[in-house]
Formats: C-alpha cells, sequence, structure tokens
C-alpha cells in the first residue's frame, strides 16, 4: 500500500532566524514590531525578507501570550444577514480597529441562551466583544467573558448590562417611529414584516413591538406578515394583499421595502395609493425605486469612534461614552 504523503512541516520562528542569521529572540522583536528593543534597520530588513521568503505566518496564540493578550475582536455573525447598511459598518469597523492592532472575528454559532454563547466566544480568548445585537446579552454571559480574558464588551442595546459598555439603539423606536408616520398619513391597517432569514428575528421582533406601541395609542391596527427574501416568498404575500386589507406596511428594511414594491406592482397594487410603505436604513437603492421609497435612516456612531472607544476599553479598562444610534425618518414618495 502506498504511503500517504506527509504535510509539510509549519515554518516557524527558528526557521526564519537561521535563514536570517540571528537570534529567535530578534525575529520575534521584529515581527511584533516590539519598540522596547532596539534592532537596526539592516538586521530589521533582513528578518523581513527572511519572513517573505519562506511565507512565515505568525502564530496568533502565541503571540497572544507574549503579548499578555489576544488582539481578537469578536463580532457575533449574526449581523451579517441584518443587510446593507450593517454589513458596510461592520466592514468599516474591521479597517478601524486593524490601525489598533486588532483582528475582527467574525462568530457564527447558534446558541440557546447568552451563556452558552458567551462561553462559546470565550473559547477563542478575544480581546473584546462588539454585540449588535446588545438586548441579548446578560451580565451573566458578560461574567463568563470577563473570567475569559474579555477585556472589554460594547453592547449596542435598550438598556444597561452589568459590566458592558453601552451604545444606545432602541429598536422599538424604529417601529414606532415607521408606524406613527404611516397613522399620520391616514393609514389605519399597517402589517409589519418580520423576515423569516437566521438572525433577523432579533431586530424585526422589537421593531414590531414599537409599531404595535403606536396601534395601541390610536385607532391603527398591526398585523404581523411573514416574508423571505426572495421573489416567491413576495409574490406569493403579494397575491393575498388585498384579502388582508392592509394599507400600510412597515418592510423591515429597504431591501425587504423594495423586494416587496416589485411584487405588489405585478399584483395590481399601487404604492402609495393601495398601499403605503417604510423602508429602514435610508440604503442608496431607496431612492432608485419608483416611487422613491421613505426610510428609516439609523444615524450610527462611525466605526472610527466605536474602535477608539473599545481600544481605551482594552487598555485601559475605561472608555469615553459612544453616542447612540438615532433613527430619523426619510419622507419619500411611496407613503
Amino acid at each position: 500500500m502506498a504511503k500517504e504523503p506527509k504535510a509539510p512541516a509549519a515554518v516557524t520562528s527558528a526557521d526564519v532566524a537561521r535563514l536570517a542569521g540571528v537570534s529567535r529572540a530578534t525575529v520575534s522583536f521584529v515581527l511584533n514590531n516590539t519598540q522596547a528593543h532596539r534592532v537596526s534597520d539592516a538586521t530589521r530588513a533582513r528578518v523581513l525578507d527572511a519572513a517573505r521568503q519562506l511565507d512565515y505566518v505568525p502564530h496568533a496564540a502565541a503571540r497572544s501570550l507574549r503579548a499578555g493578550r489576544s488582539n481578537l475582536v469578536l463580532v457575533p455573525a449574526s449581523v451579517s444577514a441584518a443587510g446593507r447598511l450593517v454589513s458596510a459598518w461592520v466592514d468599516d469597523l474591521e479597517s478601524e480597529l486593524e490601525r489598533h492592532g486588532y483582528v475582527l472575528v467574525l462568530h457564527a454559532g447558534r446558541f440557546p441562551d447568552p451563556v452558552r454563547a458567551a462561553r462559546a466566544w470565550a473559547e477563542l480568548r478575544p480581546a473584546a466583544v462588539v454585540a449588535l445585537d446588545g438586548d441579548g446579552l446578560t451580565g451573566q454571559a458578560v461574567e463568563v467573558l470577563g473570567r475569559a480574558g474579555v477585556r472589554g464588551v460594547i453592547a449596542f442595546g435598550s438598556r444597561e448590562v452589568a459590566g458592558a459598555h453601552l451604545v444606545g439603539l432602541d429598536q422599538t423606536r424604529v417601529g414606532a417611529l415607521a408606524a406613527e408616520h404611516l397613522v399620520a398619513r391616514g393609514r389605519r391597517t399597517l402589517g409589519v414584516v418580520m423576515p423569516q432569514e437566521r438572525g433577523l428575528a432579533t431586530f424585526a421582533r422589537p421593531r414590531l413591538a414599537g409599531a404595535q406601541g403606536v396601534a395601541a395609542r390610536s385607532t391603527a391596527t398591526v398585523t404581523p406578515v411573514e416574508l423571505s427574501y426572495s421573489l416567491e416568498s413576495a409574490a406569493e404575500l403579494a397575491g393575498r394583499w388585498r384579502e388582508s386589507g392592509l394599507d400600510g406596511v412597515f418592510a423591515y428594511n429597504d431591501e425587504y421595502a423594495a423586494l416587496l414594491m416589485h411584487a405588489l406592482r405585478g399584483a395590481g397594487l399601487a404604492v402609495p395609493e393601495d398601499v403605503a410603505v417604510v423602508g429602514c436604513d435610508d440604503l442608496v437603492l431607496s431612492g432608485m425605486q419608483q416611487p422613491p421609497l421613505t426610510s428609516v435612516r439609523l444615524d450610527l456612531p462611525t466605526p472610527a469612534e466605536v474602535a477608539d472607544a473599545l481600544h481605551e476599553l482594552v487598555d485601559g479598562g475605561t472608555a469615553p461614552q459612544v453616542r447612540g444610534v438615532t433613527p430619523v425618518l426619510v419622507q419619500r414618495q411611496s407613503s
């Protein structure tokens, strides 16, 4: 029986040191940019050239041990499903964290409760966690992270969580703002889209509750309507829209709103004459719709503000207060 070929041995810092003709300590000083130890420019160039020749990749765990802390910042990956606004914001956050020497990692696990989620996150020993679903955190979960060496937790949410640094984000206000606008425009039977994609119920449920709160204070009614992000699901929903009697809809975000508007037109319904539509996120595509889409803009703190605050939190244990997320209605012709 033929022997399976052995996997090539991993390149180590010792290999780099041997090729560069220096000690492993010198390799460590150069590759970790250690300022406390002076290395000549010529030696530094030799080490970097040897590392390039060997395609040497530093060992993250070993680097963390030397530094006394990890350089990982963990973001629960459910945010990647939340739409273009959040995805683009997280992409920019990654770049801003790089300025401080951190690496952003998305964690895609599903967990039945916050403590088990925290335990899974803690296994990676991140320096910090940025939870865009901060209302899903608990003080006990933050304690689990702290005992594992996590130095900072930034939580976007509507309530304080012991041990976490809060960035205010009230999802119920988003839904309430959309519903208030629709009611003010004379709509009384409102639908609220509940996306069926994984991870979005966390954001959709409080938005529904916000709209229901507005209805409870008025003569309007609110009905949740399920919608998957597909042409088939939108066409099926639009096909039974007339029998539902709904004259206005908050469509969760601009992407679902654009999909639904397309399906409503296909079913012979006019926007806004038959159905007034409101989205959320104020994406570029909202102004490109026919008619242009009314949307709730979310004024987020900049990724640079969050990255700077996180760095201070990790390094010093305290951070400046980061401004919260403010929802603002942008009225266009769809409502």
